[in-house]
């Protein structure tokens, strides 16, 4: 008997040691998560602390959250105020990992993580026992919350176990340490834009980085938007809150910065200020050529086609030899540097005064419209005959004494093209302005040379083989017709300037001056041919439309579109975007203006027309538009944004693009259907 009490006695710690492990522990209601708490090594008198790893396991798609949850979720939570003799539990974080989930954006862990703890006693010579509760979340497309009741008596010396204290040291390793090598350079919080910006500098440079940051009471911090500079690395912040007069000047928040073997946990005080566009990512040597491409591709715009006409008119009209002909051709593309030149110099001027800029703002002025639609009508008018510039007979003497008779003309022409290209926004032209205007005077200047070198290339080629003007037709009565016609396209030009102008001028005008134009070329036709002249032009006219109109009914199936525009534009919301994807909606979002000739186009070509017509019609999309034909501080602001500087410009949101997703600038059927196909849950 002696003996067996004595083996029972031996027996009696055995239980003790194996207490330093609750073991797994599940809900019956709740069987995807499993939780266990262990004592992975003894109490660690140095530091005051026993170590011990929070295992979860997480079954399939299932995720629970990091100390910094993120917008849909809250984060797991330890109460522990039960327990005998301990001090503080100090819980370790490892890295955690983004998700999106409708648009919601959270941080945190799926399948298993170990969370590293660190328990202290209040005395070291007593027995500490822990009794808590562990509040988890885990979510998949819905959430649970789950408690553990989790008891363990700790022991300063248990058994060993390599395997568990391998664990541990794993877990650890997966937490971010204090900063050693990351800095902190800079925190800008911009109120009106709702953005944060850290700056961070690691002398190692930045290979793949991450970064967040802890959010706050009032805020939360969106996946950030990165940009490396070398060693420099800038991360801006969506912040969302629920307080409407959030600022965040002076506030203290903690960053974690991560990158190819680096983890590290640094705090910074914010500053107010104000931000600018972040540079595109992207070569110089790309960017120029984005610029030289996309003035080429002004030169077909329809803004610019009736000044080509122009060109070609005097060119036919003149003479033939080579030198008569290079000399208008390089003053015409001489203007139109000049004139790019002049524009990147204006933009200089604003980004320094701290104005909204983008390409073909001028039109957003009713002065500016007043005063292209005075010249294109007087050119046009001009051309019609209705009246003839004369120089007294003494200064047309000088001037044939000279050799650069008519140089001013040729020059003031490539100006006046390019002040007529202006609100077009041909492809590969938005990205070179976005860069030239994010970027330093230098490179937007260069940028601004490239896009003028792309416009002024078909009259430099014709300058250096200026015998092609031989291949053209001999001059001759046809002239005069084609002189005509050059009239009626700055005609056109002329009326669509004055359609900008309707709000400013109101009906009646409108109405009296569209009547002035389209009256005094018919005028004039009556005047110099007579009544037979004017009924044969109006006759020429009615057959030109006539053959129009044939051309249009056969080919109706390509740009035939509602007669009537039934579709529901909301007004463009940045922050409403975000609350439509996270409840499951798909978001169209379209910034036009009445001057922008591309923007209409796509209306009309592409909008408008089945089947994506239809498509922007169903129930759980939402049309946002951004009119953008007068001023408007928060539509630039958003542009900028996205690095834009001109418009059309449209995207795409949904639960499948909740980062959205950038169309080109001319819209096509197929890319527009792609993406809200893309978009959908």
């Amino acid at each position: 008997m002696t003996r067996i009490i004595a083996l029972l006695l031996l027996l009696l710690p055995q239980p003790l040691l194996l207490a330093a492990d609750t073991g797994w522990l599940q809900a019956p209601e709740h069987p995807p998560v499993q939780v266990r708490l262990v004592q992975t090594g003894p109490f660690d008198a140095a530091n005051n602390y026993y170590p011990a790893l929070l295992q979860v396991r997480l079954a399939d798609d299932w995720k629970t959250y990091w100390r910094s949850p993120g917008e849909g979720g809250i984060a797991p939570r330890l109460d522990w105020l039960a327990s005998d003799n301990l001090l503080d539990v100090n819980w370790q974080w490892p890295l955690p990992s983004r998700f999106t989930l409708l648009g919601v954006e959270t941080q945190g862990y799926q399948q298993d993580v170990d969370f590293p703890l660190q328990l202290t006693p209040a005395d070291a010579e007593r027995p500490t026992f822990l009794d808590a509760t562990l509040t988890l979340p885990s979510c998949t497309t819905i959430c649970v919350l789950t408690d553990y009741h989790l008891q363990l008596p700790l022991e300063p010396d248990p058994l060993a176990d390599e395997t568990l204290y391998h664990r541990y040291q794993q877990a650890v390793s997966r937490v971010p340490r204090p900063a050693s090598l990351v800095q902190a350079e800079q925190l800008v919080w911009d109120k009106e834009q709702q953005l944060l910006a850290v700056s961070l500098h690691n002398p190692r440079g930045w290979q793949q980085p991450a970064v967040f940051v802890d959010e706050l009471d009032n805020s939360i911090f969106s996946q950030p938007r990165l940009s490396i500079e070398g060693e420099r690395l800038e991360a801006r912040f969506k912040v969302g809150s629920w307080d409407p007069d959030l600022d965040l000047h002076q506030q203290v928040v903690v960053i974690t910065a991560t990158d190819q073997g680096l983890a590290e946990e640094l705090a910074g005080q914010i500053e107010a200020g104000y931000l600018f566009p972040v540079a595109a990512r992207i070569s110089l040597p790309l960017v120029l050529f984005y610029a030289l491409i996309g003035g080429l591709v002004l030169n077909i715009m329809p803004c610019v086609l009736p000044v080509l006409g122009l060109k070609l008119n005097g060119l036919l009209l003149g003479h033939r030899s080579r030198a008569e002909v290079r000399r208008p051709l390089l003053l015409s593309a001489a203007g139109i540097l000049l004139s790019f030149w002049l524009l990147a110099g204006f933009m200089l001027a604003l980004t320094w005064s701290g104005a909204q800029l983008g390409w073909g703002i001028q039109f957003q002025q009713p002065a500016f419209i007043g005063f292209m639609l005075l010249v294109t009508a007087l050119f046009s008018l001009n051309l019609f005959g209705l009246f003839e510039l004369r120089l007294p007979s003494g200064l047309n003497t000088w001037l044939a004494t000279r050799s650069g008779r008519g140089n001013g003309g040729h020059l003031l022409q490539g100006m006046f093209a390019t002040l007529l290209a202006t609100p077009c926004s041909a492809p590969f032209l938005g990205t070179a302005v976005a860069v030239a205007l994010a970027s330093s005077p230098l490179v937007l200047i260069a940028i601004f040379t490239g896009l003028g070198l792309g416009m002024a290339l078909p009259w430099l080629l014709l300058a250096l083989f200026p015998g092609f003007v031989q291949w053209l037709p001999k001059p001759g009565p046809w002239m005069l017709r084609v002189k005509w016609l050059f009239g009626l396209m700055l005609l056109a030009t002329s009326l669509w300037l004055l359609s900008l102008l309707a709000p400013v001028l109101g009906t009646p005008v409108t109405v009296a001056l569209v009547a002035l134009l389209v009256l005094l070329p018919l005028w004039s036709l009556l005047r110099r041919y007579g009544a037979r002249g004017l009924l044969f032009g109006l006759a020429g006219i009615l057959l030109l439309g006539a053959l129009g109109g044939s051309f249009a009914l056969l080919t109706q199936s390509r740009w035939v579109s509602p007669l009537q525009d039934e579709l529901v534009w909301q007004p463009l919301d940045p922050l409403r975007i975000e609350q439509e994807v996270a409840a499951g909606k798909r978001v169209f979002v379209d910034i036009t203006a009445d001057w922008c000739i591309t923007c209409q186009a796509n209306k009309i070509g592409v909008l408008l027309r089945e089947p994506v017509y239809g498509a922007l019609q169903q129930e759980d999309i939402v049309l946002m538009r951004g009119d953008w034909t007068r001023p408007n501080p928060m539509i630039t602001d958003y542009l900028r944004t996205y690095n834009r500087a001109g418009i059309p410009f449209n995207q795409v949101f949904g639960p499948g693009l909740p980062r959205g997703r950038e169309l080109e600038v001319l819209l096509t059927t197929g890319q527009v259907l792609d993406a809200l196909e893309e978009a959908r849950p």
